[in-house]
């Protein structure tokens, strides 16, 4: 059965490189290389949201935020199971000194 992740979000838009950069006040600060021009910045973080869980594109859904820092997305996971995992891997980029690590997205493994 399909399960739902529901993410919160601050967004930097033009960084140097699209990454998971820690906590930001109880938000997943994700760093954007796309400029916050034209849904640059939004499809960059689709797509980085894509990679980092797994899932096809079409799998992640921006509920809120469209224009600004503070985003939520919809993150649709193939069962429990995987939704146990992201959860974890989203624990991990926001947990203690997580910042120091760099996360660019890519599923754990690949």
């Amino acid at each position: 059965m399909t399960q739902v992740l529901r993410l919160a979000i601050h967004a930097t838009p033009g960084a140097r490189r699209t990454e998971a950069a820690g906590a930001h006040g109880g938000l997943l600060r994700v760093r954007l290389a796309a400029p916050p021009v034209d849904g640059k910045a939004n499809a960059a973080l689709i797509d980085w949201a894509a990679g980092a869980f797994g899932v096809p594109r079409q799998c992640v859904q921006l509920l809120h935020g469209g224009t600004g820092r503070h985003k939520m997305l919809a993150i649709a996971l193939a069962n429990a199971a995987a939704l146990a995992q992201a959860q974890a891997l989203v624990a991990q980029w926001m947990g203690p000194g997580a910042d120091k690590g760099r996360h660019d997205g890519r599923a754990p493994g690949a």
